[in-house]
């Protein structure tokens, strides 16, 4: 084979189509179906990629169905219902990753999702993906870098291969749920609150939720919570004389040694210790 060099020429570059915006992958999971399976209707605040690996199958997306077969790639904008399940006669194997801050539009027309075939780009597409499944599963040294870096690779393969236009959905909606979990936080520590609560009440996925709040509020909502319940002890010891075990029970804690305890965890002293002190 003849030698052969290639010059790049970094002046034919605009500016790279990622830098300076602020995707993330939140998950990849790879999953199989028989065809008795189907989930239910539901939403991300984030954009989800799904690539059908084999089977074939049925997505129902904003009350439009319609059929997927192997190497189907269907991305799924955010805010927008939708379901999957077997078509009834054949298994269902797809990988499905969840990306914030990125969007695909494949035309004016619809903004809800993109239906692509990528059986020629096969072999990119699985490359790709299932390196990325291995470096999470592995998670060695600068497993995170290279995951955003192969992720990077992957969408701008994906622009290429299938047209579309990317954009960068506003924050906006994401922090007015923030907002509201901060809120509600604030109103109603002392019931019983989970996580499970708060996803139900914002209509958000848990894991999503959770990793954007903390970048909200620099704290996860379960420890905002703590926050407040322990904010609102402090108050209740300096200007009350209630028992301990009362302060408990307004406060939202199941008992008064798993308050004593956390409260000692946050504080340094126990309650007890933390009333006398304000009376000195």
């Amino acid at each position: 084979m003849p030698y052969q060099r290639y010059k790049f020429d970094a002046t034919e570059c605009s500016s790279k189509i990622l830098d300076d915006i602020d995707i993330q992958l939140l998950y990849i999971t790879r999953s199989g179906y028989d065809r008795h399976w189907q989930s239910v209707m539901h939403s991300h605040p984030f954009t989800e990629f799904f690539y059908v690996v084999s089977g074939m199958g049925k997505f129902n997306i904003e009350g439009k169905s319609f059929s997927v077969k192997e190497d189907d790639f269907v991305v799924i904008n955010p805010n927008v219902m939708h379901t999957e399940f077997a078509d009834g006669k054949n298994a269902l194997e797809y990988i499905v990753l969840g990306i914030e801050g990125i969007s695909f539009q494949q035309s004016s027309h619809n903004k809800d999702y993109s239906l692509y075939n990528l059986k020629n780009q096969r072999n990119e597409i699985l490359f790709y993906l299932k390196s990325i499944i291995q470096e999470l599963h592995e998670k060695k040294e600068g497993y995170v870098d290279i995951c955003m870096d192969l992720l990077e690779v992957f969408i701008l393969l994906l622009r290429r291969s299938t047209k579309s236009t990317l954009t960068f959905p506003s924050v906006n909606k994401i922090s007015r749920e923030c907002r509201f979990i901060e809120q509600y936080l604030d109103e109603h520590f002392a019931d019983d609150i989970t996580l499970e609560t708060l996803s139900t009440l914002t209509h958000m996925n848990k894991y999503y939720m959770v990793h954007a709040f903390k970048k909200y509020k620099g704290i996860s909502p379960i420890n905002y919570l703590t926050y407040r319940r322990i904010a609102e002890a402090k108050h209740l010891l300096e200007s009350t004389n209630y028992p301990i075990a009362k302060i408990a029970d307004a406060t939202g804690f199941s008992s008064q040694s798993y308050f004593s305890q956390v409260f000692r965890k946050e504080t340094g002293v126990s309650p007890i210790q933390y009333r006398k002190l304000g009376t000195q």
